[in-house]
């Protein structure tokens, strides 16, 4: 922390999107990072949606829900189209404008000097309306997965903080500035740089002593998102209970609600709404399950491998291609394939390479970066220069 920022005043507005929970997330663990730093925050922080018309959010935000539930087809079909950079392009565009009404007050009121987002949308508002109302703030965008699609390629926003500089290079191939993009990681919980530092061996016999779970077992986490939308929990559930070896699975937010049942040679602990997530994390042998941008930044900050099954069409899918080239987990394209993959991650030598793949792409500090990056553009005076359009000339 630099000396000028202990006692510093930020009038701040965090816009997220109730997509899924790692977009909140992310955006609570910045405002951690700036509380760390001693940054006092005077604003808000909203879900884009509530500004959504009633007739905005069906075909938007009930689309995307009634896709990933019924459809997951037609959602790539949506993935791969609004990712071609072409004139007829409007789905992309529209986006421009979706809910300005009521943001429109809501900057109005507040007069931020940062919009802080965690999703494409409301930074594209935001710029629309920078222009209509000359107000000057800077308009940030945290990329909260592990690809560059159009969506999130915002050549309007001052400041895009990427997951990998892999991400980065593909920001500058969509046309980004340089000077737009920081590599920062994707933010994660101050609380998982407070596990790393933690004697992990103490930290696993405290929690298998405390659940009542047997030493010598592997512990498995399954991922399955926030908001219930992974249909593959079952699969992949009677996949662990056939591995031919016991082991135990921890199933956070588990739609079943609280309570222990043996499937096959799996002994599964479906747990209720914890807040000790880095710690179940941490204990884990292996994540298995979904590919999302939050999930895959907490479990490589901790040094844990995953294997991916049924990721969400596109966005996941490409943050499992990511995890496979650096190593860092692997990814079962058919059920089939998730019994061999599990028993191979699980191998001593296997886990030890994809722990040191996972280890060499984590960020653990990613939301302080995000917030000295932040800081560190509020403070090189581009203000002056907010309210342009950012695009290049």
């Amino acid at each position: 922390m630099s000396g000028g920022e202990a006692g510093r005043t930020l009038r701040a507005l965090f816009m997220s999107v109730s997509l899924g929970a790692g977009h909140d997330q992310a955006q609570q663990a910045v405002k951690q990072a700036f509380a760390e730093r001693g940054v006092e925050l005077l604003g808000a922080e909203h879900d884009s949606v509530e500004y959504l018309s009633t007739f905005e959010r069906s075909f938007t935000v009930d689309l995307y829900e009634f896709e990933l539930r019924y459809a997951p087809w037609l959602y790539r079909g949506f993935y791969w189209l609004t990712d071609q950079d072409q004139p007829w392009n409007i789905i992309s565009r529209m986006f421009t404008w979706l809910g300005m009404g009521a943001f429109k007050d809501e900057l109005r009121e507040l007069r931020p000097e940062v919009v802080i987002n965690s999703f494409w949308a409301p930074a594209a508002v935001c710029d629309t309306l920078r222009a209509q109302t000359g107000q000057r703030f800077l308009n940030c965008l945290i990329v909260t997965d592990y690809r560059a699609h159009l969506h999130w390629a915002r050549r309007e926003t001052d400041l895009l903080m990427v997951a990998s500089e892999e991400t980065r290079r593909q920001m500058l191939e969509r046309g980004v500035r340089p000077e737009q993009v920081e590599v920062t990681g994707i933010p994660i919980s101050p609380a998982f740089r407070e596990v790393l530092a933690a004697d992990r061996q103490a930290l696993r016999a405290e929690l298998f002593n405390e659940m009542g779970l047997r030493p010598g077992v592997p512990l498995l986490l399954l991922s399955g998102g926030g908001r219930g939308h992974y249909a593959a929990a079952a699969d992949v559930l009677t996949e662990l209970g056939n591995l031919g070896r016991a082991v135990q699975v921890l199933v956070p937010a588990s739609r079943q609600g609280e309570g222990t049942e043996t499937i096959g040679g799996a002994t599964v602990h479906h747990l209720g709404f914890r807040r000790d997530l880095p710690r179940l994390l941490a204990a884990s042998d292996l994540v298995v399950g979904k590919a999302g941008g939050l999930t895959v930044a907490e479990a490589t900050a901790l040094g844990v491998p995953l294997v991916i099954y049924a990721p969400i069409p596109g966005q996941e899918e490409h943050n499992a291609d990511f995890l496979e080239r650096h190593g860092a987990g692997l990814w079962a394209r058919e059920r089939k394939d998730v019994r061999p993959l599990v028993l191979r991650a699980l191998d001593p030598a296997e886990h030890a390479r994809l722990s040191a793949g996972a280890r060499a792409v984590g960020i653990p500090d990613a939301a302080d970066r995000v917030a000295g990056a932040i800081l560190r553009r509020l403070g090189d005076g581009l203000g002056d220069e907010l309210g342009d359009s950012g695009e290049p000339a």
